[in-house]
């Protein structure tokens, strides 16, 4: 097995990374960007707003990473030379993410033409007049509307108002394809699908859980609450396949100390369960704390439902089935039975390594159950936290941008209007692009992100947005997806404003039900315009007659007037541009055991042992320290080794047994896809795997959680190729 004892997370090496990104931007364009009043446009961990762009809810100071700098860095580029759209689409599509992501800004509207090769510069009216013509020649249920969590909360709910009253329902995020499956897992346990804890919660815990995510990479600020909980004497349990070197070890820049010692113990104990078989050790868990008498009886009876119904279950599942399912021993899991029995606030952190399965919303349940089981959920400095992605990701599901809405935020949202929306459900992401593939979608919308590059098997991706006749796009830069998957059909790419450029202010909710206000204000490029007045000049053309006057409702006070009266719990919104007062959502489960359900108890869900297939390798695909989401700001990965973007990851029995090497050049296999890979030693389970995201998305199938319709990108069944 390769040594990576030696690798520390974060540390010197971080620190003068981020001190020559700052320099690269220019210390006086990164500091005012840093400083400025505006939310983090990266993870929703989140920090910035009111208190100033280093600072979060907590006042800590400075509360900031290298992921915050690197998104800075990428907005503080000039714009994209138009030589550069002299060279044909192929020639474009040569580019790796990290070139595309290096271009510079956009900075002018594109125009590829139906059967062009190249994109031409056009000017904003001949964009939205077109714009506007391809949509209203559209049937609306040939359409979807796709958003990614970069745009903010009054953005966010013009989208889904302009796709609505324009007279379809897929209108869908990408929640679908990263934590769906929390948000319906924590629906059927705790009544509401977002985090019970705030900030504040984790610096009064004894006891944190990390599974299935990886923090030191992901959402680094999450790793100084990591640490302060172990040297106030807690404990931290982390459960990943994977033994990432960040996770044991880390030297927190914020934390001298931590800095000088050469980095800070991070797990007390780590769990190294099989790819996919989380159900199985989170029952085998919760059935110690039966046994040993750990659980909370009182709190059982009076705030829960469904406890014998899961009582019972675990009584007939035998060690012998548990352990064969995780490849965990029985003492190991009656040791993390036994702390956990022993904490008294616990909080439960996971991330995709939880939800990118089939059974991703039975994973969420599962962990809610263990929660429940010891009162550890509608309590202070305990409770159950979902480990978020994109800094907004969590608040445009909050204000609709969604295919079903709750009966009542739809019937409000009608009669605010004086419209009726349609009555037909809409469809997820993977629904729309399936449908796409048909040849059923005429057009489409897409605000940020990059659905091409996210979408699973690479090839379908292709095929199902090149399929769309027309595809609008709202971006600040250009990525894979906007040169790849585009077919003969038409595109129009439109320059959008930064967070901190925003015309107005603008608000995100962060993954602890906090809202920010974002002050917006600083200008870069003349020929970007805000998401929010690109959608109200396009809703007024393509609706002229609609009871929303969609240019004048553009302005974001006029938005957050109505989110406020539509959707429960925003009703603050309507006063922060004036009273500049952030605050936690209401009617959300927090400190108080009341829950969401109808009865208002918390309930435990049976959750059965998914089917896991073992004769072949099971491939987790994962991000790198040096990437956000699908951009990649460096191809070697500092916290594996160096490894490169094709590494494959193998446990080095595995490894003996196949026949092959370290650095060796081999042909990964799946049922939709092959990929060349660098064979990379690892610290992983027996039968596991590992490979970058999105570049091993060919080898990732189309089928989805049937109850959350999210991919299962970290269960692949994979083999090696002579």
């Amino acid at each position: 097995m390769a040594d990576t004892s030696h690798i520390v997370g974060g540390g010197p090496k971080k620190v003068l990374y981020t001190l020559a990104t700052i320099a690269r931007m220019g210390v006086g364009k990164a500091g005012k960007a840093l400083t400025a009043k505006n939310a983090c446009k990266a993870c929703a961990y989140g920090m910035g707003g009111q208190r100033g762009g280093m600072t979060n809810e907590l006042d800590e100071f400075p509360s900031v990473c290298n992921k915050s700098v690197q998104a800075q860095s990428t907005d503080l580029q000039p714009a994209i030379p138009h030589e550069i759209f002299e060279h044909t689409l192929a020639d474009l599509q040569e580019l790796t993410g990290r070139e595309m992501e290096h271009l510079g800004r956009l900075g002018t509207p594109l125009f590829k033409a139906e059967g062009a090769d190249h994109f031409h510069p056009v000017d904003w009216e001949f964009a939205l007049s077109h714009a506007a013509q391809k949509l209203s020649a559209t049937d609306p249920q040939r359409s979807f509307f796709y958003s990614s969590g970069r745009s903010s909360n009054e953005a966010g709910f013009l989208f889904q108002l302009l796709a609505r009253a324009y007279g379809t329902n897929n209108v869908n995020n990408c929640s679908y394809y990263c934590h769906q499956a929390t948000s319906e897992g924590l629906a059927t346990t705790i009544g509401k699908g977002t985090a019970s804890v705030e900030l504040e919660d984790l610096t009064g815990a004894d006891m944190i859980f990390v599974i299935g995510a990886n923090p030191s990479s992901n959402h680094p600020r999450f790793i100084h609450m990591l640490k302060n909980c172990r040297e106030r004497g807690g404990e931290v349990i982390v459960i990943n396949p994977a033994k990432e070197p960040g996770l044991v070890k880390f030297a927190v820049p914020k934390s001298p100390s931590s800095m000088l010692k050469g980095g800070s113990e991070i797990a007390s104990d780590y769990v190294q369960p099989r790819i996919g078989s989380d159900i199985a050790l989170m029952k085998g868990i919760a059935k110690a704390v039966l046994e040993m008498g750990y659980e909370d009886r009182a709190f059982i009876d009076a705030h829960t439902s469904g406890f014998a119904a899961f009582e019972a279950d675990l009584k007939a599942l035998s060690w012998d089935e548990i352990t064969a399912a995780c490849g965990i021993a029985v003492e190991e899991i009656e040791h993390i039975a036994t702390r956990y029995g022993q904490a008294q606030r616990v909080v439960f952190a996971w991330g995709m390594g939880m939800t990118h399965h089939i059974h991703g919303v039975a994973n969420v349940e599962a962990i809610a159950n263990l929660a429940t089981l010891r009162g550890m959920v509608g309590k202070r400095y305990a409770g159950l936290l979902p480990l978020r992605g994109h800094s907004n990701v969590q608040g445009i599901g909050t204000i609709g941008v969604k295919p079903v809405l709750a009966k009542d935020v739809l019937a409000k949202m009608e009669a605010e209007f004086g419209v009726t929306f349609p009555a037909e459900k809409g469809l997820d992401t993977m629904a729309c692009l399936k449908l796409a593939e048909t040849g059923a979608v005429d057009s489409a919308v897409i605000m940020g992100g990059n659905l091409w590059g996210a979408t699973p098997d690479t090839a379908f991706a292709s095929r199902a947005m090149g399929a769309i006749g027309f595809k609008l796009f709202l971006t600040t830069t250009l990525n894979m997806g906007h040169v790849h998957g585009l077919g003969d059909g038409e595109v129009l790419i439109l320059p959008v404003t930064a967070r901190d450029e925003e015309w107005e202010p603008t608000t995100q909710e962060s993954m602890f039900n906090y809202v920010r206000l974002s002050d917006g204000g600083i200008r870069r490029l003349e020929n970007v315009r805000p998401e929010s007045w690109i959608l109200g000049e396009i809703g007024q053309r393509v609706l002229p007659n609609s009871p929303i006057n969609f240019k004048a409702f553009s302005a974001h006070a006029k938005v957050r007037d109505a989110i406020a009266a539509i959707v429960p719990g925003m009703e603050q919104l309507a006063d922060i541009g004036v009273a500049k007062q952030e605050f936690h959502i209401k009617h959300r489960v927090m400190h108080t055991p009341e829950f969401g359900m109808p009865d208002g108890k918390a309930h435990f869900v049976v959750t059965p042992l998914p089917d896991l297939k073992t004769e072949r390798l099971t491939l987790a695909t994962m991000r790198s320290e040096g990437q956000f989401n699908t951009i990649i700001y460096e191809e070697k990965d500092s916290y594996r080794g160096g490894a490169g973007r094709h590494a494959v990851f193998l446990n080095s029995e595995d490894m003996a047994a196949f026949g092959v090497t370290e650095g060796q050049s081999v042909t990964l296999a799946s049922d939709v896809g092959r990929m060349q890979a660098v064979v990379t030693s690892f610290d992983l389970p027996r039968g596991s795997a590992m490979a970058y995201y999105p570049e091993a998305n060919v080898l990732v199938g189309t089928e989805v959680d049937p109850r959350s319709k999210t991919p299962a990108f970290k269960s692949v069944p994979v083999w090696i190729e002579a």
